[in-house]
């Protein structure tokens, strides 16, 4: 990596690197406002309006990067699109509301493939209780999307990433590790086991789960996107805590075990580290009861500021894998 800071790539930066310039940038440029309730940084921003607050977040697809037109459907592609931008206002504990789309396009496409993408796009947000609210078309070298997903909550109750306590209990609403394998299988040239490539190609989500997280008194919340372990690393440095893991808890399905005996993997890595699922992970006070659908699966601690453990190992000793997805990353 070279010592000048100017000449640095986004290969060196890394993802992680890549947003804290942005949002430094933000930070330095933005003028701030008394409606601006949570800025740029979490799942989704927060601006307040009479009494009540929009949620609103923006998420980028690249085809090659975020799916292939041979591995799913046009169908797939649009539910998939509309369900991931969608989690993260859910995981402010908003109510989502609307949707808009920007879609790159190659002069090439056929005509019939935006058909069965919008109908898959509408579909899911539907699925959600959101509408279609607009959007933009441009000519493009590859399909290259854009979601703007927003959402409504009572002024001053969203969660963020920022408020988990030592002592508070970690649980997950939905599933994880089941598309990381869905990839691995699609890699290898395969189309089974179905539920695992299926998860893959759409998300399955209970986009209620964030409310119900919210009005149960959950300190913090994220979405599930890049791996279980990297995005709780994000509550645990946000909240100035650690967090500790207790696979016991974790439950592992039949399909994630058989598949990974027959690539020789281990199932949990998947479960930690895959992303894509785009479950729920929230911290709640312990004397609290968690929400329906909601599994405890461990525990924030005092200590071991900003890290995740593995039954009281750090992760990073536990697994020499990558704690979850990076853009950029080689």
């Amino acid at each position: 990596m070279s010592s000048d800071p100017s000449s640095a790539t986004l290969a060196d930066l890394g993802e992680s690197g890549l947003v804290a310039k942005i949002l430094a940038r933000i930070g330095e440029s933005t003028v701030k406002s008394p409606n601006l309730e949570i800025a740029a940084g979490d799942d989704a921003a927060v601006i307040g309006t009479s009494g009540s607050s929009l949620v609103l977040s923006v998420d980028m697809y690249a085809e090659g990067k975020h799916f292939r037109t041979d591995w799913s459907t046009a169908i797939e592609i649009g539910r998939r699109c509309a369900a991931g931008s969608i989690a993260d206002v859910c995981a402010m504990g908003a109510t989502p509301i609307g949707v808009l789309l920007a879609i790159g396009l190659p002069a090439a496409t056929a005509s019939h493939w935006v058909g069965e993408f919008m109908a898959g796009f509408i579909q899911e947000a539907e699925n959600a209780g959101s509408i279609v609210l607009g959007g933009d078309v441009s000519g493009c070298d590859s399909i290259v999307i854009s979601v703007t997903a927003l959402g409504t909550l009572a002024s001053g109750t969203a969660i963020t990433r920022r408020g988990a306590q030592a002592g508070d209990i970690v649980a997950i609403c939905g599933r994880s590790g089941m598309a990381a394998a869905g990839l691995r299988v699609l890699q290898r040239g395969l189309r089974s086991p179905r539920v695992l490539v299926d998860a893959f190609r759409v998300p399955e989500l209970d986009y209620s789960a964030g409310s119900r997280a919210a009005k149960n008194g959950a300190t913090s919340m994220i979405d599930i996107s890049d791996g279980l372990v990297a995005d709780l690393e994000h509550i645990a440095r946000d909240s100035g805590v650690g967090i500790e893991l207790d696979t016991k808890k974790i439950v592992v399905p039949a399909e994630l075990v058989s598949t990974a005996a027959a690539f020789g993997a281990d199932p949990m890595a998947w479960i930690l580290a895959g992303g894509d699922d785009h479950a729920f992970a929230a911290t709640f006070p312990a004397k609290k009861r968690l929400p329906a659908g909601f599994e405890a699966i461990g525990t924030v601690l005092e200590d071991s500021i900003g890290e995740v453990l593995i039954d009281g190992v750090l992760y990073r000793d536990a697994y020499e894998v990558s704690s979850g997805f990076q853009h950029f990353s080689s």
